[in-house]
C-alpha cells in the first residue's frame, strides 16, 4: 500500500522511457531539453502545491506514500512534476513526428478565445474558491502568452494531443483521487473547488494539467531550438 503512489508514477513513465530509445523515435536525444523544461515549470507548480497543501486546499494520505516528505509534500508528489510531463511530452513528440497535423493551427484563434472567455467567467463567479480561481488565472495567462506573445502555432495541436492523453489521465488521476482504491491519495477541501468531478477527479485537475503540459511543451521546444543551434555552431 505504501508503494501505491510510486507504482503509479513508475507504470506511467516506464513504457515511454523504454520507447524513447527506439531509433524510429529517438526521444532520448532530447532528454536534456525535456529535463530543463520540466524542472523550469516544476518549480512554480511545486511552490503552488506546497502553498495549497499548507493552507489545506488539498492534503495527502501518507498510507499510500513512502513517507519521505520535502517541504510538506510526499517525494512522489515532487516526482509527479517530472514523470507525468515526461510521458506527455514523449507522446506529443512521437505523434508530431509522424502526424504533424499542421492544419490544426487554423483553429488556434477560436480555441484560445473560447477558452479564455470560459475560464474568465468561471474565475469571476468563483473568486471564493481558490483552486478554481488560481487554476483559471494560470491557464488564461498561459494561453494569452503562448498565442499573443510567443505566437505559438501548435496550441490546437497540443490540445488535441492532450485530449488523447486523457486516456491515461483518467486512470492515473482516478487512482490518486480515490478510484479503484479504498481511500483517495489526494484529498480536496470541498470549499475550494467547484465540486464538479469526472468520476473522482476534480475538473480543475484537468485544467491544471493542461496548463502544465502547454508550458512544459513550450520550454521544451525552446530548449530544442537552442540545442539545435548549438549543434550547428559546432560545424
Amino acid at each position: 500500500m505504501r508503494f501505491t503512489y510510486s507504482l503509479i508514477l513508475f507504470f506511467t513513465v516506464i513504457i515511454c522511457l523504454i520507447a524513447s530509445f527506439d531509433k524510429r523515435i529517438s526521444f532520448n536525444r532530447h532528454f536534456a531539453a525535456f529535463f530543463k523544461a520540466a524542472i523550469l515549470v516544476a518549480v512554480p507548480f511545486i511552490a503552488w502545491d506546497i502553498y495549497f497543501t499548507s493552507i489545506g486546499v488539498w492534503w495527502f494520505n501518507t498510507d499510500y506514500t513512502l513517507g519521505i516528505k520535502i517541504a510538506g509534500l510526499p517525494l512522489e508528489e515532487i516526482l509527479f512534476f517530472i514523470f507525468i510531463p515526461f510521458s506527455c511530452i514523449f507522446t506529443y513528440f512521437t505523434i508530431d513526428k509522424y502526424y504533424p497535423m499542421e492544419i490544426l493551427a487554423a483553429f488556434n484563434n477560436i480555441l484560445v478565445f473560447a477558452s479564455v472567455i470560459i475560464l474568465s467567467v468561471v474565475a469571476l463567479v468563483n473568486v471564493d474558491k481558490i483552486y478554481t480561481l488560481v487554476t483559471a488565472i494560470v491557464t488564461i495567462a498561459t494561453l494569452i502568452y503562448l498565442h499573443f506573445i510567443a505566437r505559438a502555432e501548435w496550441i490546437t495541436k497540443a490540445s488535441a494531443v492532450f485530449l488523447l492523453l486523457m486516456l491515461g489521465f483518467f486512470p492515473v488521476n482516478g487512482i490518486l483521487t480515490g478510484s479503484f482504491i479504498a481511500h483517495p491519495i489526494v484529498n480536496y477541501n470541498p470549499k475550494e473547488f467547484l465540486g464538479i468531478r469526472m468520476f473522482t477527479i476534480p475538473v480543475e485537475d484537468a485544467v491544471y494539467g493542461y496548463a502544465q503540459f502547454l508550458l512544459v511543451l513550450f520550454f521544451f521546444k525552446q530548449f530544442q531550438k537552442q540545442q539545435h543551434n548549438e549543434n550547428k555552431n559546432h560545424f
